[in-house]
């Protein structure tokens, strides 16, 4: 008798600037996914942050214009109903995992697995808490800083202390060299590279355009660029590492090389370095995994200066899986082909939540025990 097809929805776009990037990341996992062992629905959060069906987002998916599809979804829906994403999955009949593939705003910062915690559905990737702590790069810092995990030294402006940092004093305490980010955005959006008054002042009303939270970074001169994947739970495992190159004539791998024109960046799988690097990279990557309380998969970005001392960038806790995208890609030249890695990580998604459900909580005050939920296997 045939085993029984696990029913995976799959979630993309999203309200960030990543709407798209999630697109292409989730027709790559659509493809690569086994159709013998997964049933498969489609559920796009649009750019207003609605969740629409299986059958509007296939018909995105297939290339159907986006605004008029999002248009006749939303004539269906009570948009004002706070149920409406849970009556939206209930349409779609059984799901039995979730698999977000939604870069930036409600995939990494916590929001969709609240939700699919409150479904009490497995899913890929990491929880409610690691996930917000991993896409705030303020509190990512703090907790690296604790772990004794080397970063970049930074100041975090605010609307309140933002007037007590002008560009004299954030020269005088870090250098003529600084990167300013927004706390909680992806793929590079809104950083800037500032050497100067003028670039500083643009580069802080830019980036307090996507966050009221602003790092001003350390930055190297003229840094390697190198990144790794991690895979796993309670036991995670590297990929070898992968090397980043842009034309000189670019000031960072920015969103332009990430999504739009990789041509002229050239990729390093894997890349040449000292067995020194390589296993203080390595060793730094799974030490952050592990103090971030990540699960199922991240990739670290790595920042290696003249003299070969490597800085641990952010975490992605939901990378890209676009053609272009390293995760994927350094697993390759690993050892783990596109499908195995999905498989991997569906089944890495069940042990974590069949681990958590082995917490016991009891209401006794109900006059009865309720324990544990709903296993897979």
């Amino acid at each position: 008798m045939a085993k029984d097809k696990l029913h995976v929805a799959l979630l993309f776009g999203g309200n960030s600037s990543e709407h798209d990037v999630s697109k292409r990341s989730a027709h790559n996992i659509y493809d690569a996914m086994d159709k013998e062992k997964y049933d498969v629905k489609l559920f796009m959060f649009t750019k207003d942050g609605i969740l629409i069906d299986d059958e509007s987002s296939r018909r995105i998916f297939d290339g159907e214009p986006e605004d008029q599809v999002v248009k006749e979804a939303y004539a269906k829906m009570d948009l004002d109903s706070p149920l409406a994403p849970i009556k939206v999955l209930e349409s779609a009949g059984q799901i039995d995992f979730f698999y977000p593939v939604i870069h930036g705003n409600l995939g990494e910062d916590g929001t969709v697995q609240g939700l699919f915690r409150l479904l009490k559905k497995p899913y890929i990737g990491t929880g409610i808490a690691g996930s917000a702590m991993a896409f705030d790069k303020d509190l990512t810092k703090r907790i690296l800083d604790h772990a004794g995990i080397r970063n970049t030294p930074y100041v975090l402006l605010t609307a309140d202390n933002r007037a007590d940092y002008p560009w004299s004093r954030i020269e005088e305490e870090l250098g003529g060299l600084v990167f300013v980010k927004p706390a909680k955005q992806g793929s590079s959006v809104g950083i800037h590279k500032v050497t100067s008054a003028e670039e500083y002042d643009v580069a802080l009303k830019d980036a307090f355009a996507y966050d009221f939270k602003v790092l001003v970074e350390q930055g190297l001169d003229h840094p390697r660029e190198i990144e790794i994947s991690i895979l796993g739970n309670e036991e995670p495992i590297a990929s070898k590492l992968g090397g980043i190159r842009v034309p000189d004539s670019d000031e960072f791998y920015d969103y332009n090389n990430k999504f739009v024109d990789a041509s002229a960046v050239v990729f390093d799988l894997p890349v040449p370095t000292s067995d020194k690097l390589r296993e203080e990279i390595t060793s730094m990557a799974l030490k952050a995994y592990k103090a971030l309380d990540l699960k199922g998969m991240a990739r670290l970005d790595f920042l290696v200066d003249k003299n070969d001392v490597p800085y641990l960038g952010e975490p992605n806790t939901l990378p890209g899986f676009t053609n272009i995208s390293l995760y994927p890609q350094m697993w390759k030249v690993s050892g783990i082909d596109y499908s195995e890695l999905i498989d991997r990580l569906i089944q890495l998604g069940i042990d974590e939540f069949n681990r958590n459900n082995k917490i016991s909580y009891s209401f006794t005050s109900l006059g009865e025990e309720h324990v544990g939920e709903k296993r897979y296997h």
